[in-house]
Formats: C-alpha cells, sequence, structure tokens
C-alpha cells in the first residue's frame, strides 16, 4: 500500500510556505481553495477546465479525482506542496497558518479508515489511548491527549480533519463541516501542473558509462 502524503512538520518552513502563497495571491495568481467565497468559486466566474485534462493530471499524480477534497478555515491556507496520495488510492493535503499552525485533510476508501471511534481507534492511526469519542452531527469527534480529528463516511469514503491540540476543536468542526468533494475549478487550483513530472522521473547519474552493460565507473586514480 503506496502512501506519499506529505506531512509539513517544520513550523518556520510551514511560515515561510504560506506568506509565500499569500504574497502570490497578492500579485494576482489564482488563490489555493478555501481562500475564495464560493461566488468566486461559481462556474460563471471562468471557463471550466477540460475535465480530461484534469483526470489525466490527476493520474500523473496517481491520485483518483474524485477522492480529492477540499475545505477551508478562517486563516488557514492550503499547502499546495503538501497534497499527495494517502494508501491505495486515498488524498490527503494540509492547511497552515503564517504562524505554524496546521490541520490536515484526508480522504480514504472504507474499511482502510473508519469514522465511528467507538471501537477504540486512535485518529490517524496513533497509538495514544482515546480520553474522547462522540458524535457532533454528522460527524465523528474523537481526541487524545496529544491530537483530535473528525470524522464522517459519505459514499463510501471517510473524509478526516485532524490536526495537534494547538489546533482548536473549533476550527477542525468549522473545516470538517465545510470539507467536499473538489470540483473542476478546485481541482485545478489543487492538482499539480501538467507535465510536472517531480518525483517520478528517473535521475542521470554521471557514473554510468555511455556503452556497456551500465555498471557504475568506479575507476580511481593513482592515488587511490
Amino acid at each position: 500500500m503506496t502512501s506519499r502524503c506529505r506531512s509539513l512538520r517544520l513550523r518556520p518552513l510551514l511560515a515561510t510556505v504560506t506568506l509565500a502563497l499569500a504574497a502570490m495571491t497578492g500579485c494576482g495568481s489564482v488563490p489555493a481553495p478555501g481562500s475564495e467565497s464560493a461566488a468566486d468559486r461559481s462556474p460563471s466566474a471562468e471557463p471550466a477546465p477540460d475535465r480530461a485534462e484534469l483526470e489525466a493530471r490527476a493520474s500523473a499524480a496517481q491520485l483518483v479525482a474524485e477522492h480529492v477534497w477540499v475545505t477551508e478555515a478562517a486563516g488557514y491556507t492550503l499547502a499546495r506542496q503538501s497534497v499527495g496520495v494517502l494508501g491505495d488510492d486515498g488524498f490527503c493535503s494540509s492547511y497552515t497558518t503564517p504562524d505554524g499552525g496546521m490541520f490536515q485533510l484526508s480522504v480514504e476508501r472504507r474499511p482502510h479508515a473508519m469514522a465511528d471511534c467507538t471501537d477504540g481507534s486512535a485518529p490517524a492511526g496513533g497509538q495514544e489511548p482515546l480520553v474522547t469519542c462522540e458524535r457532533d452531527g454528522e460527524h465523528w469527534y474523537r481526541a487524545t491527549e496529544s491530537g483530535h480529528a473528525y470524522a464522517q463516511e459519505q459514499g463510501g469514503l471517510v473524509i478526516t480533519v485532524s490536526g495537534a491540540r494547538e489546533v482548536d476543536r473549533a476550527t477542525l468542526r468549522s473545516a470538517a463541516r465545510a470539507a467536499h468533494r473538489a470540483d473542476d475549478h478546485e481541482l485545478d487550483r489543487v492538482l499539480p501542473p501538467a507535465g510536472d513530472g517531480s518525483g517520478q522521473q528517473p535521475v542521470e547519474r554521471g557514473d554510468l558509462p555511455p556503452v556497456g552493460d551500465g555498471a557504475p565507473n568506479n575507476d580511481v586514480g593513482a592515488s587511490g
């Protein structure tokens, strides 16, 4: 089972990346999902992206387009470099604040994940015992000493918004309720650009000879 969800852990880096994203938005770049209003996301606001191209971009990133979800929370912006594959065909991303706050959005197919926490499962597969497990509207809220999460089942998928305790519960609740499957405009903003082969192309090695069986050239000089 493959997992390429990139978790952002260094707070200084988070702040730098988020400020850079904010600066790009100020210079006229397309804002990340969650930073624009519902009116801005309206299909009438801009031409609809080509669906076939979106599917191709999702496939190139080893993602299933229908499993890409987005959300929003006050003060948080999607960190696009965090977007990745979770498990076999799941999706995950992180949302950050300039001061280093962060929560994660993950989408997994059942039975790889369960929203119901009554079986004692800790958030994100952690080993800490649960201190809270309760129903909150359409979601299950679960918490350990160090982290907490909101999760719900929808269409055979489990959608989870999780974070450390530094992220207050109201923020997680708001993000969980706002989570939705990305429309074509949001997919265009979330998916890597077409032709972005980052991490998928082999690295050209300088120690391979141009002819022969391709064994590394380990010749050294007389000095060793």
